[in-house]
């Protein structure tokens, strides 16, 4: 084989890696949204909204010296 030759097998392996090397990118991706969604979903369903609500509104009153 030549130097051209084995460039060209050379691109084409880095070509297949790459698509390979996105798609699973791509599910990591997918799955990590997926969690995140189910953690908010089960946060609201236990009613930390409120909590955490309540804490920003102390925070804002206690430190900051709002209202």
């Amino acid at each position: 084989m030549d130097n051209n030759t084995d460039l060209k097998l050379s691109q084409n392996c880095r070509k297949k890696h790459f698509k390979i090397e996105s798609r699973r990118k791509t599910s990591l991706r997918i799955a990590g949204l997926l969690t995140a969604c189910a953690f908010v979903v089960y946060g609201f369903s236990r009613g930390e909204a409120a909590v955490v609500l309540n804490k920003a509104v102390n925070i804002c009153l206690e430190c900051i010296g709002l209202g």
